[in-house]
Protein backbone atom coordinates (compact mmCIF):
# COMPACT_ATOMS: atom_id res chain seq x y z
CA UNK A 1 0.00 0.00 0.00
CA UNK A 2 1.07 3.58 -0.72
CA UNK A 3 0.50 6.85 1.14
CA UNK A 4 -1.06 10.07 -0.09
CA UNK A 5 -2.48 13.33 1.25
CA UNK A 6 -5.83 14.92 0.45
CA UNK A 7 -4.96 18.62 0.47
CA UNK A 8 -8.14 19.63 2.30
CA UNK A 9 -6.12 18.59 5.40
CA UNK A 10 -3.24 21.01 4.67
CA UNK A 11 -4.99 24.37 4.27
CA UNK A 12 -2.07 26.48 5.50
CA UNK A 13 0.40 25.28 2.85
CA UNK A 14 0.68 26.57 -0.68
CA UNK A 15 0.74 23.87 -3.38
CA UNK A 16 4.52 24.19 -3.71
CA UNK A 17 5.00 23.95 0.05
CA UNK A 18 2.70 20.94 0.21
CA UNK A 19 4.60 19.04 -2.47
CA UNK A 20 7.95 19.57 -0.75
CA UNK A 21 6.50 18.59 2.64
CA UNK A 22 4.89 15.47 1.17
CA UNK A 23 8.13 14.38 -0.45
CA UNK A 24 10.12 15.01 2.74
CA UNK A 25 7.59 13.01 4.76
CA UNK A 26 7.92 10.06 2.39
CA UNK A 27 4.48 10.15 0.78
CA UNK A 28 3.84 8.73 -2.67
CA UNK A 29 0.96 10.81 -4.03
CA UNK A 30 -1.34 13.81 -3.74
CA UNK A 31 -5.13 14.13 -3.88
CA UNK A 32 -5.78 17.70 -4.96
CA UNK A 33 -8.78 19.49 -3.45
CA UNK A 34 -10.85 20.79 -6.40
CA UNK A 35 -12.82 23.74 -5.10
CA UNK A 36 -12.50 27.50 -5.21
CA UNK A 37 -12.03 29.69 -2.15
CA UNK A 38 -14.99 32.05 -1.57
CA UNK A 39 -14.03 35.67 -2.17
CA UNK A 40 -15.14 36.68 1.31
CA UNK A 41 -12.91 33.99 2.87
CA UNK A 42 -9.63 35.01 1.27
CA UNK A 43 -8.67 37.34 4.11
CA UNK A 44 -9.37 34.74 6.78
CA UNK A 45 -6.88 32.48 8.48
CA UNK A 46 -6.35 29.24 6.51
CA UNK A 47 -9.03 26.63 7.21
CA UNK A 48 -10.06 23.23 5.90
CA UNK A 49 -13.25 24.22 4.07
CA UNK A 50 -13.00 27.98 3.47
CA UNK A 51 -9.63 29.68 2.94
CA UNK A 52 -7.80 26.53 1.91
CA UNK A 53 -4.55 27.60 0.24
CA UNK A 54 -3.91 24.12 -1.14
CA UNK A 55 -6.84 23.90 -3.56
CA UNK A 56 -7.34 23.90 -7.31
CA UNK A 57 -9.89 26.50 -8.38
CA UNK A 58 -12.13 24.85 -11.01
CA UNK A 59 -12.16 28.18 -12.87
CA UNK A 60 -8.44 28.06 -13.67
CA UNK A 61 -7.31 27.76 -17.28
CA UNK A 62 -5.74 24.53 -18.51
CA UNK A 63 -2.32 26.17 -18.41
CA UNK A 64 -2.83 27.24 -14.81
CA UNK A 65 -4.07 23.80 -13.82
CA UNK A 66 -1.12 22.06 -15.44
CA UNK A 67 1.11 23.73 -12.84
CA UNK A 68 -0.29 21.28 -10.27
CA UNK A 69 0.71 18.29 -12.39
CA UNK A 70 4.17 19.72 -13.06
CA UNK A 71 5.05 20.52 -9.46
CA UNK A 72 3.75 17.15 -8.26
CA UNK A 73 5.65 15.07 -10.78
CA UNK A 74 8.80 17.19 -10.43
CA UNK A 75 9.14 15.85 -6.89
CA UNK A 76 8.52 12.25 -7.94
CA UNK A 77 4.94 12.13 -6.62
CA UNK A 78 1.77 10.95 -8.33
CA UNK A 79 -1.44 12.89 -8.85
CA UNK A 80 -3.77 10.34 -7.27
CA UNK A 81 -7.04 12.19 -7.63
CA UNK A 82 -8.92 15.39 -8.26
CA UNK A 83 -11.39 15.67 -5.41
CA UNK A 84 -14.41 17.96 -5.81
CA UNK A 85 -17.64 18.26 -3.80
CA UNK A 86 -20.47 16.90 -5.94
CA UNK A 87 -23.27 15.87 -3.59
CA UNK A 88 -25.59 18.25 -5.45
CA UNK A 89 -25.27 15.68 -8.30
CA UNK A 90 -24.42 18.46 -10.78
CA UNK A 91 -23.38 16.82 -14.05
CA UNK A 92 -21.73 19.94 -15.48
CA UNK A 93 -19.47 20.21 -12.44
CA UNK A 94 -18.79 16.48 -12.62
CA UNK A 95 -17.71 16.77 -16.24
CA UNK A 96 -15.43 19.68 -15.32
CA UNK A 97 -13.75 17.55 -12.65
CA UNK A 98 -13.26 14.63 -15.03
CA UNK A 99 -11.67 16.95 -17.60
CA UNK A 100 -9.33 18.38 -14.96
CA UNK A 101 -8.38 14.88 -13.81
CA UNK A 102 -7.47 13.83 -17.34
CA UNK A 103 -5.41 17.00 -17.78
CA UNK A 104 -3.50 16.36 -14.55
CA UNK A 105 -3.05 12.63 -15.15
CA UNK A 106 -5.09 11.62 -12.09
CA UNK A 107 -6.44 8.11 -11.62
CA UNK A 108 -9.81 9.11 -10.15
CA UNK A 109 -12.22 11.81 -9.06
CA UNK A 110 -14.71 11.78 -6.20
CA UNK A 111 -18.25 11.74 -7.55
CA UNK A 112 -21.39 12.53 -5.58
CA UNK A 113 -24.07 10.87 -3.51
CA UNK A 114 -27.09 12.86 -2.41
CA UNK A 115 -27.01 14.44 1.01
CA UNK A 116 -29.53 13.26 3.58
CA UNK A 117 -31.17 15.40 6.27
CA UNK A 118 -34.51 13.63 6.53
CA UNK A 119 -36.47 16.20 4.53
CA UNK A 120 -36.57 14.16 1.28
CA UNK A 121 -37.40 10.43 1.37
CA UNK A 122 -34.45 8.10 0.85
CA UNK A 123 -36.05 6.30 -2.15
CA UNK A 124 -36.22 9.58 -4.08
CA UNK A 125 -32.61 10.42 -3.29
CA UNK A 126 -31.53 6.89 -4.15
CA UNK A 127 -33.14 6.99 -7.59
CA UNK A 128 -31.68 10.43 -8.31
CA UNK A 129 -28.20 9.31 -7.27
CA UNK A 130 -28.34 6.13 -9.36
CA UNK A 131 -29.33 8.20 -12.41
CA UNK A 132 -26.46 10.56 -11.68
CA UNK A 133 -23.96 7.70 -11.25
CA UNK A 134 -24.97 6.16 -14.57
CA UNK A 135 -24.13 9.49 -16.22
CA UNK A 136 -20.90 9.70 -14.23
CA UNK A 137 -20.06 6.19 -15.43
CA UNK A 138 -20.53 7.34 -19.02
CA UNK A 139 -18.12 10.24 -18.36
CA UNK A 140 -15.63 7.93 -16.68
CA UNK A 141 -15.54 5.76 -19.80
CA UNK A 142 -15.17 8.84 -21.99
CA UNK A 143 -12.28 10.32 -20.00
CA UNK A 144 -10.60 7.09 -18.87
CA UNK A 145 -10.83 8.20 -15.21
CA UNK A 146 -12.55 6.30 -12.39
CA UNK A 147 -15.28 7.97 -10.30
CA UNK A 148 -15.43 7.03 -6.62
CA UNK A 149 -18.27 7.43 -4.12
CA UNK A 150 -17.07 8.11 -0.57
CA UNK A 151 -18.62 6.52 2.49
CA UNK A 152 -19.74 9.73 4.19
CA UNK A 153 -22.05 10.71 7.02
CA UNK A 154 -25.03 12.95 6.21
CA UNK A 155 -25.36 11.40 2.75
CA UNK A 156 -27.24 8.36 1.48
CA UNK A 157 -23.87 6.54 1.37
CA UNK A 158 -22.77 6.50 5.04
CA UNK A 159 -21.84 2.80 5.13
CA UNK A 160 -20.15 0.31 2.84
CA UNK A 161 -23.48 -1.50 2.48
CA UNK A 162 -25.47 1.54 1.36
CA UNK A 163 -22.63 2.73 -0.87
CA UNK A 164 -22.44 -0.70 -2.51
CA UNK A 165 -26.18 -0.52 -3.17
CA UNK A 166 -25.55 2.65 -5.22
CA UNK A 167 -22.46 1.59 -7.15
CA UNK A 168 -23.69 -1.95 -7.88
CA UNK A 169 -25.57 -0.49 -10.85
CA UNK A 170 -22.24 0.42 -12.45
CA UNK A 171 -19.14 -1.30 -13.81
CA UNK A 172 -16.42 -1.33 -11.08
CA UNK A 173 -13.85 -0.48 -13.74
CA UNK A 174 -15.40 2.99 -13.95
CA UNK A 175 -17.27 3.61 -10.68
CA UNK A 176 -15.83 2.54 -7.33
CA UNK A 177 -15.86 3.32 -3.62
CA UNK A 178 -13.67 5.49 -1.42
CA UNK A 179 -13.76 3.66 1.92
CA UNK A 180 -13.52 6.12 4.84
CA UNK A 181 -13.68 4.48 8.28
CA UNK A 182 -13.25 7.84 10.04
CA UNK A 183 -16.48 9.09 8.53
CA UNK A 184 -18.14 5.85 9.57
CA UNK A 185 -17.49 6.65 13.24
CA UNK A 186 -19.96 9.53 12.85
CA UNK A 187 -22.49 7.41 10.95
CA UNK A 188 -22.56 4.12 9.08
CA UNK A 189 -20.21 1.86 11.04
CA UNK A 190 -19.99 -1.76 9.94
CA UNK A 191 -17.20 -4.19 10.70
CA UNK A 192 -14.51 -3.25 8.22
CA UNK A 193 -14.03 -6.74 6.85
CA UNK A 194 -17.73 -7.22 6.12
CA UNK A 195 -17.81 -3.97 4.16
CA UNK A 196 -14.56 -4.66 2.32
CA UNK A 197 -15.64 -8.17 1.36
CA UNK A 198 -18.97 -6.79 0.13
CA UNK A 199 -17.35 -4.05 -1.94
CA UNK A 200 -14.99 -6.48 -3.66
CA UNK A 201 -13.87 -4.97 -6.99
CA UNK A 202 -15.56 -1.64 -6.17
CA UNK A 203 -12.98 -0.84 -3.46
CA UNK A 204 -10.83 1.85 -5.08
CA UNK A 205 -9.34 4.09 -2.40
CA UNK A 206 -9.11 4.55 1.38
CA UNK A 207 -9.05 7.71 3.50
CA UNK A 208 -7.33 7.82 6.87
CA UNK A 209 -8.63 9.94 9.74
CA UNK A 210 -10.17 9.29 13.13
CA UNK A 211 -13.12 10.38 15.25
CA UNK A 212 -14.75 9.63 18.59
CA UNK A 213 -17.93 10.15 20.59
CA UNK A 214 -18.06 12.38 23.66
CA UNK A 215 -20.85 13.00 26.15
CA UNK A 216 -22.53 16.33 25.52
CA UNK A 217 -24.95 17.09 28.32
CA UNK A 218 -28.29 15.39 28.76
CA UNK A 219 -31.45 15.00 26.70
CA UNK A 220 -34.86 16.30 27.78
CA UNK A 221 -35.67 12.92 29.32
CA UNK A 222 -32.54 13.01 31.47
CA UNK A 223 -30.50 10.44 29.52
CA UNK A 224 -26.97 11.19 28.31
CA UNK A 225 -26.57 13.10 25.05
CA UNK A 226 -23.60 12.36 22.80
CA UNK A 227 -21.89 13.98 19.84
CA UNK A 228 -19.13 12.85 17.51
CA UNK A 229 -16.01 14.88 16.81
CA UNK A 230 -12.73 14.51 14.96
CA UNK A 231 -9.73 13.00 16.76
CA UNK A 232 -6.01 12.44 16.10
CA UNK A 233 -5.12 9.17 14.39
CA UNK A 234 -4.08 7.46 17.63
CA UNK A 235 -6.85 9.02 19.73
CA UNK A 236 -10.09 7.88 18.13
CA UNK A 237 -12.29 4.84 17.67
CA UNK A 238 -10.82 3.49 14.42
CA UNK A 239 -8.42 0.58 14.99
CA UNK A 240 -5.96 1.12 12.15
CA UNK A 241 -4.01 -2.07 12.73
CA UNK A 242 -7.25 -4.00 12.28
CA UNK A 243 -8.16 -1.89 9.27
CA UNK A 244 -4.86 -2.64 7.55
CA UNK A 245 -5.16 -6.35 8.34
CA UNK A 246 -8.66 -6.35 6.85
CA UNK A 247 -7.48 -4.44 3.77
CA UNK A 248 -4.69 -6.97 3.24
CA UNK A 249 -7.17 -9.82 3.65
CA UNK A 250 -9.12 -8.61 0.58
CA UNK A 251 -5.96 -7.94 -1.44
CA UNK A 252 -6.07 -4.15 -1.33
CA UNK A 253 -2.78 -2.58 -2.41
CA UNK A 254 -3.86 0.94 -3.33
CA UNK A 255 -3.45 4.29 -1.60
CA UNK A 256 -4.12 5.29 2.00
CA UNK A 257 -4.82 9.03 1.99
CA UNK A 258 -4.49 11.24 5.08
CA UNK A 259 -7.47 13.55 5.70
CA UNK A 260 -6.98 14.48 9.35
CA UNK A 261 -9.26 17.19 10.79
CA UNK A 262 -8.24 16.95 14.45
CA UNK A 263 -6.16 20.13 14.33
CA UNK A 264 -3.54 18.55 16.59
CA UNK A 265 -0.64 19.25 14.24
CA UNK A 266 0.49 21.88 11.80
CA UNK A 267 0.40 20.49 8.25
CA UNK A 268 4.09 19.59 7.91
CA UNK A 269 4.13 17.79 11.24
CA UNK A 270 0.89 16.02 10.33
CA UNK A 271 2.42 14.52 7.18
CA UNK A 272 5.44 13.22 9.06
CA UNK A 273 3.32 11.86 11.90
CA UNK A 274 0.94 10.17 9.44
CA UNK A 275 3.79 8.49 7.59
CA UNK A 276 5.36 7.18 10.81
CA UNK A 277 1.99 6.04 12.18
CA UNK A 278 1.03 4.10 9.06
CA UNK A 279 4.48 2.63 8.33
CA UNK A 280 4.53 1.14 11.85
CA UNK A 281 1.30 -0.69 11.06
CA UNK A 282 1.82 -1.68 7.42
Amino acid sequence: MKLSVFTVATPDLTPEELILAAREAGLDGVEWRFKGVPAEAKGEAPSFWRNNLCSIDPGLSDTEMLRFKEITEAQGLEVVSVTPYLNSLNLEETDRAFRAARLLGAKMIRVGAAGYDGSTPYPELYEATVRYLKEAERMAKQYGIKGVVETHHNTIAPSAGLTHRLVSHCDPEYIGVLFDPGNMVHEGYERFKIGLELLGPYLAHVHVKNALWVQDGTRADGTAAWRSEWAPLAGGIVDFRMLLDDLRSVGYDGYLGIEDFSGQYDSKTLLKAFTEFMRERM
